[in-house]
């Protein structure tokens, strides 16, 4: 009996010392510190805030909001990376050095455009966001110069024949591609079905224009189109499409003129920079009178990154094109002439796409008898019997030209701003065999 009473004691012991134990744990599981929030929007092209000021260094809850209409994603300099789509939220967990962190967007252009920010502890700025080592891993696969560019395929100038029908349908698919911008440079360009400039619409005011828009899924980024020759509230149509999605973009030709269409997403100046852009030939409803040759001649910019990056958005920010050209490569109809007959009636479509610079178009040795400009209209055979040396166009300016080659020979097409004529704005209309002594 003494036995059983002296056991039974022991355990009334054990089971205590094991719920003082026990009990003495719990405190320090309850005085855990938390761990902290941090919240982040991603706007249209920038981070809200930009800058986040945190008291200590340790781990950090970091709450990620897209509020824009585009994809996004947020990469820390220490690898950490959400990505967010658009209206979406995500969340990860950050540990935070004493030397703070940066963060960027790595979509193409969008740290460029702004989307870039930095987390501080108590106030001390982190390195700069350059030496982050996902964006040292974006810029150290660069281009070798051993690499062989390729030859590129000259754009046809010839305009397309007015479209039959008064409703038509067109097809555009955003296509993001490296392409040859000149002989031996290459450039990541945004396109309209693979060209730069895109597809030459030619119509009819009256007629009504369908664009089904493709924006597809191995795309990285949100693309719209903005045609100027339409009248539409610019938050319906013009609104941005995300990689996998489509949209009707439906508009009548009420007015004629040679107009400009391009990608408006945010920001336009990159879009356009990198090819987003192309014409439309709007006819008054009666036509215009037939000539021998018509073309369609797209004047533009390139600001190159690294060789088969995407363009630099601080030179097309500051003026300072590499390359300006005529339908989307530098000299190609130098290298290819535009043949003509002699004596022959010429009508060209002139577009000056920019995005920045102002075009004095101008062909060497000719003089244009008629020119239609926003407009405004110098006619042939006028009082006074006028003509006109150069059309000046300011970016998203069109104008109709018509001339005549007065003997065999060539003919330079230059902007007679010549500081852009070393860049790639020239061209050669030959007439005839192209030899005047012939």
């Amino acid at each position: 009996m003494l036995r059983y009473l002296k056991t039974a004691i022991m355990l009334l012991v054990m089971t205590l010392v094991a719920c003082q134990s026990t009990s003495s744990i719990s405190p320090k599981r309850a005085d855990a510190p938390a761990v902290e929030s941090l919240s982040i929007n991603m706007l249209d092209m920038g981070y809200a805030p930009a800058k986040l000021d945190v008291v200590h260094a340790g781990r950090y809850q970091v709450n990620v909001a897209n509020t824009s209409t585009v994809p996004h994603d947020i990469v820390f300099s220490n690898g950490v990376k959400l990505v967010v789509a658009p209206n979406k939220k995500a969340s990860t967990f950050l540990d935070i050095p004493e030397s703070g962190l940066t963060f960027s967007c790595s979509l193409p252009g969008h740290k460029e455009a702004g989307m870039m920010g930095r987390i501080v502890v108590n106030n001390e700025d982190p390195p700069v966001i350059e030496d982050q080592p996902a964006i040292k891993a974006q810029t150290k696969h660069e281009h070798k110069s051993t690499k062989i560019i390729p030859d590129y395929t000259p754009y046809n100038p010839k305009a397309p024949v007015l479209q039959s029908g008064k409703v038509h349908d067109i097809h555009l698919i955003a296509e993001e591609k490296e392409s040859v911008v000149a002989k031996g440079a290459t450039q990541q360009l945004w396109t309209f079905n693979g060209h730069v400039p895109g597809p030459v619409l030619h119509v009819r005011v009256g007629d009504t224009v369908l664009v089904h828009l493709e924006n597809p899924r191995t795309n990285k980024l949100a693309h719209s189109v903005d045609f100027h020759a339409s009248q539409v509230a610019w938050n319906d149509e013009m609104t941005s499409i995300n990689p996998g999605e489509k949209k009707l973009y439906e508009w009548q030709a009420d007015y004629a003129g040679v107009w400009m269409y391009h990608c408006g997403s945010n920001p336009a100046l990159h879009h356009i920079a990198s090819g987003m852009y192309g014409m439309v030939i709007v006819e008054p409803a009666e036509g215009l009178p037939k000539v021998d040759h018509e073309f369609a001649i797209v004047q533009s910019e390139f600001y190159l990154g690294k060789a088969g990056d995407i363009t630099d958005l601080h030179k097309a920010g500051s003026h300072s094109p590499d390359y300006v050209v005529f339908n989307g490569v530098a000299n190609q109809y130098k290298d290819h002439p535009i043949e003509v007959g002699t004596g022959k009636k010429v009508r060209m479509y002139v577009l000056n796409a920019g995005p920045n610079e102002d075009s004095s178009f101008h062909i060497v040795g000719t003089i244009f008898n008629r020119v239609i400009k926003e407009g405004m209209e110098l006619v042939p055979e006028n009082k006074g019997h006028y003509g006109s040396q150069a059309v000046d166009l300011a970016p998203a300016q069109g104008a109709i030209i018509e001339f005549t080659t007065a003997e065999d020979g060539l003919y330079p097409m230059v902007t007679h701003a010549f500081n852009y004529v070393g860049k790639g704005a020239l061209g050669l209309i030959k007439a005839g065999d192209g030899d005047p002594k012939n």
